[in-house]
């Protein structure tokens, strides 16, 4: 492409874009997300390729309003469609066809029905009930959604700047250089009240205009991409699916704050991120939309990628900033904060990616039509990554002051196998647990913090009745401990002993006094922990104990784990009215812990014991079971 030397060429080009996607014939878009490339979505994607090229003259039947259509069979790689519980996935435009679970050998049935033949392939269609859905937006998982920052993902081809532009991109860009003042750029942001999708949801215009005020000249605006909670991926799905909003954001930062020069900090685990970010970055700075006087003006700003260091405390600001300099991602005193002396010591705006993702509709539709969706003080939508014991696991996108319930029961589907639902863990590691009596509270960073809980950076992790709470209060500490970056003794000290107690509880080892240890550790380390991270690092036990003490007790005073989870306290026993003597159970335990005679009730050594479930298997009258 072209170097874009004006307002004019590009208002051109978005029209040409535009134009050529309208005549397409077909478009068919493949999700090239990193989950639906693990179900093999890429070979899917050669072989549409390979049908297209074997089929160069073929007629597309579709209804009457796309018979003018003339122009090429495009086969595209799109970004997270968010389904992802029924990967991989294939949209079909201009009918709005979504094809679930395709598998490679679905291909010429879809080339040859679909493109060829108009037809349906109904086997390929996401069915609930006895309904099946062929138009995406009909599926209830995507019709009770709002989605703008993930509008794109799964709509566009993800590796082309051009679609980007056909969409809508770089619009705001556009007009934050030709219509508005930098001063005026803030006062919208500030005006929206948009909060840090990264976790503390501090506000953005005031972050911005903070670092606006500052004597040094030289800012710096930096991206945080170092998405490190277990169970999420929206900044992932945004940088993979649609980068170049992300980027847009970061440029009309630069403007506002007069900074030339920023940073995209991408977790190293997100190579198919790093790689489409380099290819968002070069498309744009061959077209003049990166780099020197963009679009003739005197605006010029460039723009680095750095793979983060791997550790899940880079995910703060100081330590971000530490890293990128090629120190060791350690968090510092504060203040000074980052906007005052940030990045190599220079003012600096730091925001996550969803964060940036929203600036360009901002401006684009004013802080006014943000303001009109969700609560006052949280406006706007919030990605969340759906995981864990619901059906429909994935990323989705609502308004926010959604209720709990409306995402897991409405979106998610419901509990996974008709369970009853237990717990969410939101927020990761620094979050905490909703429970039932908390389905209708509203998703939003005042309501959430008010219950002990945060949105963070938007994990949902849903647990059924069949999760051992302590168990996953142990495996959150687990995390922290080995993530403590080590620089704070109540961090890097504290979070081990209460790793330890949690350890020595699960294993049928626990005593009482460890219960009021465990609480009177966790408000140590939240009242003197060096960094938000550590702050926050005892929540899921806070939460746990607060909600769920009962089990805790269970297993320290009964050395029971109701859910069978935990393996130390889980006991193989023998019905002796079900047990038939045959002896078959006592032939298959590979340690010989099971006695008895011939056609009378056997009976197993529980201290030799070694629990690997044979005797259960071997058994055909169910006469033994799991105790604790």
């Amino acid at each position: 492409m072209k170097r874009i030397e004006n307002r004019e060429t590009l208002a051109q080009v978005r029209g040409n874009s535009n134009k050529q996607i309208e005549q397409s014939r077909c478009r068919v878009l493949i999700c090239a997300g990193t989950g639906c490339l693990a179900g093999g979505s890429g070979d899917i994607y050669d072989r549409m390729c390979e049908l297209v090229k074997e089929n160069p003259d073929i007629e597309v039947c579709f209804e009457a309003e796309a018979a003018h259509r003339d122009g090429e069979i495009g086969i595209k790689k799109s970004g997270c469609h968010g389904f992802c519980e029924m990967g991989p996935l294939m949209r079909v435009e201009p009918q709005g066809i979504l094809y679930t679970k395709v598998q490679l050998e679905d291909c010429d049935e879809i080339f040859h029905k679909t493109i060829e033949k108009g037809e349906i392939v109904r086997h390929l269609l996401f069915k609930q009930g006895d309904v099946e859905y062929p138009k995406q937006e009909d599926i209830p998982f995507y019709k009770k959604q709002t989605r703008h920052v993930l509008k794109n993902c799964g709509q566009i081809d993800a590796e082309n700047i051009k679609e980007y532009l056909s969409a809508g991109g770089y619009q705001a860009l556009e007009k934050v250089l030709f219509e508005m003042k930098p001063a005026e750029v803030i006062q919208e942001i500030t005006k929206s009240n948009l909060r840090g999708r990264g976790g503390g949801g501090f506000q953005t215009g005031y972050k911005w205009s903070q670092v606006a005020r500052q004597r040094e000249k030289k800012r710096y605006v930096v991206c945080n991409g170092d998405e490190g909670d277990p169970g999420a991926f929206m900044d992932r799905s945004i940088m993979e699916g649609d980068p170049h909003k992300m980027i847009e954001g970061m440029m009309i930062a630069a403007c506002a704050v007069g900074a030339d020069e920023g940073y995209i900090y991408v977790r190293a685990e997100y190579p198919l991120a790093i790689a489409r970010l380099k290819l968002a970055i070069a498309q744009a700075e061959e077209c003049g939309l990166l780099g020197s006087n963009i679009l003739g003006t005197d605006f010029s700003f460039c723009l680095h990628i750095n793979r983060g260091a791997g550790a899940f405390v880079c995910g703060e600001g100081s330590a971000l900033t530490a890293s990128i300099e090629g120190n060791r991602g350690m968090p510092r005193v504060k203040p000074p904060r980052t906007v005052e002396q940030g990045l190599f010591g220079k003012p600096t705006v730091l925001n996550n990616v969803e964060t940036f993702a929203n600036v360009p509709l901002i401006i684009t539709e004013g802080a006014q039509w943000f303001r009109n969706i969700g609560p006052e003080n949280s406006p706007g939508t919030k990605a969340f990554a759906l995981t864990g014991s619901v059906k429909h696991t994935g990323l989705i996108e609502v308004p926010m002051g959604t209720t709990l319930r409306e995402v897991i029961y409405d979106i998610g589907g419901g509990i996974k196998g008709d369970g009853k639902f237990k717990a969410v863990q939101i927020g990761g590691p620094s979050g905490g647990c909703l429970i039932s009596p908390h389905l209708d509270v509203s998703l939003d960073f005042d309501s959430l913090k008010k219950m002990g809980a945060m949105i963070g950076s938007g994990g949902l992790v849903v647990m059924d009745d069949k999760t051992c709470m302590v168990e996953v209060a142990r495996f959150f500490m687990n995390f922290t401990q080995n993530e403590s970056c080590g620089k704070c003794v109540p961090c890097r000290e504290g979070t081990k002993r209460m790793l330890e107690i949690l350890e020595r509880i699960v294993a049928g080892n626990g005593e009482p006094e460890d219960l009021d240890l465990l609480e009177e550790l966790a408000l140590t380390i939240t009242e003197t922990a060096l960094c938000g991270l550590g702050k926050s690092a005892a929540l899921p036990v806070m939460s746990t104990l607060k909600l769920f003490r009962d089990e805790y007790e269970e297993h320290v005073m009964d050395k029971k784990c109701a859910s069978h989870t935990c393996t130390a306290l889980q006991k193989y026993m023998i019905a002796p009215a079900l047990c038939k003597g045959c002896s078959k159970c006592a032939r298959n335990c590979p340690v010989n812990a099971i006695s008895g005679k011939i056609k009378e009730p056997y009976v197993i050594d529980t201290t030799t014991c070694i629990k690997c479930g044979a005797c259960e298997s071997a058994c055909a009258f169910g006469a033994i079971y799991m105790e604790g």
